[in-house]
């Protein structure tokens, strides 16, 4: 049983007019009086309380949480009193978002319900766990109050961001032109990928007859074959030291798991397959490109548990084992950084070797730290002196583009929080351009 802030200054006051019975006969007998009528109101108040079972509390919440996005979390409460009661729901949310703000003040109607929700925002992958609800019912008296601890203690696993999907559905249509009705047209040939099995009309070519399904049809049936057009695009992301900066309490790891995710789902979507490669001094997952459809479980499991290394990214390894491993001609995104052009020559003929065997788009981040301080006001000679500094240093990301692209390397440089749009823009701009080739 807790005391509550009614009950301390109703006490006050009682103790107050006591006091001022010793000089005053008649404000001691009426305090004697009122403070028997106040022990008798606690009693009564109490009694309603604890004389049942009155409050039930469930959490619910997605097993899995959605890193950099906004995940719901919602108390259902329901009420068995016969009568209102006030509360107090504080709700025990993981310790990693450090927020002891989640104390909510409502009621409940006699025999009522009601659902508290809020908003969490992870920007670490790993796993949450929460703990107990905690209530703290009263009655119209208010004078104490009966805690209850309800709900289970639960734990929800944070994955790349898999809510930002359903945002980019739209730019995963098999192409543009379906916005206005034009419809894509498949051709048949004998030299394509296989689509389905069809009734034989006259004019098909008997070579494509097949003869299995023909005889358990009872009737003449072909396949139906359309042109090749999927391609390998391969998510390559560098887990180096680099890759730590954070933003806006994400690292720059976390902002390229994100944009993989989403381009692979696109790239299924426009019929192309979908890889996974993670390097760092080594190249340490690799999982191969498909369209099929677990393949999206199969990246995000991958995903999931990816930490950056605090070790000098190898690029030297990274041909090694893409040579190996991918014989096929693909587009590779490399998601990395680079701090200035000493960075970038380090690495560039290893660029330049993987753009000979196949495709390379290099995605690296602009820091829109520095450009907000290239933009502040300059106040002293100090600070023109800093902001020349600063300036050099975004104009060498601009030179890294430009250098990559004198290479014959496409060069993305872009924000973290624009990366997924960005990404999936120049992938959208290669296919119909042609480039993936």
């Amino acid at each position: 049983m807790y005391l509550t802030r009614r009950f301390y200054l109703l006490f006050t006051c009682l103790t107050l007019l006591t006091g001022l019975g010793y000089a005053y006969p008649l404000l001691f007998a009426m305090a004697r009086i009122l403070l028997a009528i106040f022990v008798l109101v606690i009693v009564v108040d109490a009694a309603l309380l604890y004389h049942q079972r009155g409050l039930k509390a469930e959490r619910k919440c997605a097993d899995r949480f959605s890193n950099g996005d906004e995940n719901r979390v919602r108390i259902r409460l329901e009420s068995n009193y016969p009568f209102k009661v006030w509360l107090t729901i504080i709700d025990e949310a993981p310790e990693i978002f450090q927020q002891r703000d989640i104390n909510y003040r409502s009621y409940l109607k006699a025999k009522g319900s009601r659902t508290i929700s809020y908003v969490l925002v992870p920007v670490q992958r790993g796993v949450y766990s929460f703990g107990k609800i905690r209530c703290f019912a009263r009655t119209a008296i208010g004078l104490v109050e009966r805690r209850y601890t309800l709900g289970e203690a639960k734990d929800v696993k944070v994955y790349p961001s898999y809510m930002m999907l359903t945002r980019y559905e739209l730019l995963a249509m098999s192409n543009n032109l379906t916005e206005i009705g034009i419809k894509r047209i498949r051709r048949v040939g004998n030299n394509t990928e296989f689509e389905q099995i069809k009734e034989y009309v006259k004019g098909d070519d008997y070579r494509m007859i097949n003869w299995k399904a023909s005889a358990r049809r009872h009737q003449l049936m072909v396949n139906v074959y359309r042109d090749e057009r999927s391609q390998q695009i391969f998510s390559v992301i560098d887990k180096g030291r680099v890759m730590q900066q954070s933003f806006r309490g994400m690292t720059l790891l976390d902002y390229s798991i994100n944009a993989a995710l989403v381009l692979s789902y696109v790239a299924m979507h426009r019929e192309d397959k979908a890889g996974l490669i993670t390097f760092a001094d080594n190249m340490d997952t690799f999982i191969a490109p498909s369209r099929q459809s677990g393949q999206m479980e199969r990246l995000l499991e991958a995903l999931y548990s990816q930490e950056t290394k605090f070790s000098e990214t190898d690029f030297s390894s990274l041909c090694a084992n893409v040579h190996k491993q991918v014989s096929k001609r693909s587009l590779l995104i490399v998601y990395t950084n680079f701090s200035g052009m000493t960075a970038l020559n380090r690495q560039l003929s290893y660029l330049r070797l993987l753009n000979q065997w196949h495709r390379v788009l290099v995605v690296f981040f602009e820091d829109t730290e520095l450009s907000d301080y290239i933009h502040s006001p300059k106040t002293s000679t100090e600070d023109y002196y800093q902001h020349v500094i600063a300036e050099k240093f975004a104009y060498e990301k601009r030179l890294i583009v430009s250098t990559l692209r004198q290479n014959g390397i496409l060069g993305l440089l872009t924000t973290p929080e624009n990366l997924s749009v960005d990404v999936i823009n120049k992938y959208l701009e290669m296919k119909q351009q042609q480039i993936i080739t």
